[in-house]
């Protein structure tokens, strides 16, 4: 089986002045095509850490990282943006919209930055507003959605350019109980049509959507099993 993501004794150390502080301290870590992971852990664990090299928004000091059969361990910002652009949707905490555009505008975004035309930017934005069953909202700006519809908003817009991977960041943190269940249901729905999926959370009951849970502790995963508790959505 081939991996999707492959992280082979990652270590991550800052430097401040002649200090050194080792936040990752060689990890090692596959996820597969169409997992459904939960990466867990109290802060200081070294998890946000983690993502951002999962994200290709920081690149280890060593060890190797082998995303969807490109090497990004060494790559240079301007080749890790573009290798970020087209195999990851993030979806972050803040949902990150830009307040001046409609719905679809947001969507669509990540497509004019890979060069499509409008007509097909504008088709394959409501294709996944579709999916999160935002059709009806589609010319709406960000002001005038509620938190979950602004959430989905932000999933359709990870969605928009088949990633290899959606690497969530704390997705329902900013949402009440009830719209964060709708959320994650949501996630299932993505799951399920085949996608991979990296959730960040610090909240169990988050956690427990994944079909598994990787548990970090001072830079090292303490655990790595299989979820037996799934929540699944009917």
């Amino acid at each position: 089986m081939n991996s999707i993501i492959h992280l082979e004794n990652i270590r991550k150390s800052y430097f401040m002045g002649k200090h050194e502080l080792e936040v990752l301290k060689g990890l090692s870590l596959e996820i597969f095509k169409n997992e459904y992971v939960a990466l867990m852990g109290p802060s200081g664990s070294g998890k946000s850490t983690l993502m951002n090299i999962i994200g290709c928004l920081d690149t280890p000091t060593s060890g190797t990282y082998i995303l969807n059969n490109h090497d990004v361990s060494q790559m240079q910002d301007n080749a890790l943006a573009e290798v970020r652009n087209k195999e990851i949707g993030f979806v972050f905490q803040q949902f990150n919209l830009l307040p001046r555009l409609t719905a679809a505008e947001n969507v669509a975004l990540p497509l004019v930055y890979a060069g499509m035309s409008k007509k097909l930017r504008t088709e394959k934005a409501m294709h996944v507003l579709d999916m999160v069953n935002l059709t009806d909202r589609s010319h709406h700006r960000p002001n005038e959605l509620s938190g979950g519809q602004c959430q989905r908003v932000a999933i359709a817009r990870a969605l928009v350019n088949d990633p290899a991977i959606i690497l969530a960041d704390e997705p329902t943190g900013n949402l009440d109980t009830k719209t964060s269940y709708e959320i994650m249901e949501i996630f299932d729905q993505i799951f399920n049509n085949g996608n991979t999926i990296v959730i960040v959370t610090h909240e169990e009951d988050i956690a427990n959507h994944a079909r598994r849970i990787v548990r970090l502790r001072d830079g090292v995963i303490e655990s790595d099993r299989k979820n037996e508790k799934v929540i699944v959505h009917h």
